[in-house]
């Protein structure tokens, strides 16, 4: 079982997004959501919608995934720039874990691409002691302004989350 990294083709708003019919299909699915607000009538309703649309990551072997992206038009594999022909773009087990763990650990997580990320937002090296993301290590988003502590959990060349965390479990390595 590896994770692939995949594209949805589908529109924003459509009904049944890819990652919303591979869950239902049996798949173990991780798509980046966030919550966003939109009005219906009279008054408005919170929703959850991918952070970025057209990104997913599936957890599956080759084999069981080449017949849904066959059977989907707007389902297909990322591939890797500059590597072999053809190479589907992998995500290691422990990196997706973590970085699932650390997401799905706080309700309002921040997204980031790697390159609106700036040397001089990456702060201070922190480990975490206790609470839901016991163990973690990385750096502090160092924002100017900002009050809130947030730890960064990256993807390494796709995607970095900051997720908020209590100043009670931050210790400076």
């Amino acid at each position: 079982m590896t994770w692939f990294v995949m594209r949805d083709l589908t529109r924003a708003n459509a009904t049944h997004p890819a990652w919303k019919e591979l869950t239902e299909a049996g798949f173990r699915v991780f798509t980046p959501l966030v919550w966003k607000v939109r009005r219906r009538g009279n008054h408005q309703e919170r929703y959850q919608a991918p952070a970025i649309h057209d990104l997913l990551f599936v957890e599956s072997t080759r084999a069981d995934l080449d017949p849904e992206v066959a059977r989907r038009a707007t389902l297909q594999y990322r591939f890797v720039r500059g590597g072999v022909r053809g190479e589907a773009m992998t995500v290691a087990d422990k990196e997706m874990d973590r970085f699932i763990r650390a997401t799905t650990s706080t309700d309002d997580p921040k997204y980031y691409m790697p390159s609106e990320l700036t040397p001089s937002m990456i702060g201070k090296r922190v480990l975490i002691v206790g609470g839901p993301l016991d163990g973690m290590t990385g750096h502090l988003l160092s924002v100017r302004g900002m009050r809130t502590r947030r730890l960064i959990v990256e993807l390494p060349g796709m995607l970095t989350s900051a997720v908020e965390v209590s100043p009670d479990y931050i210790r400076f390595v």
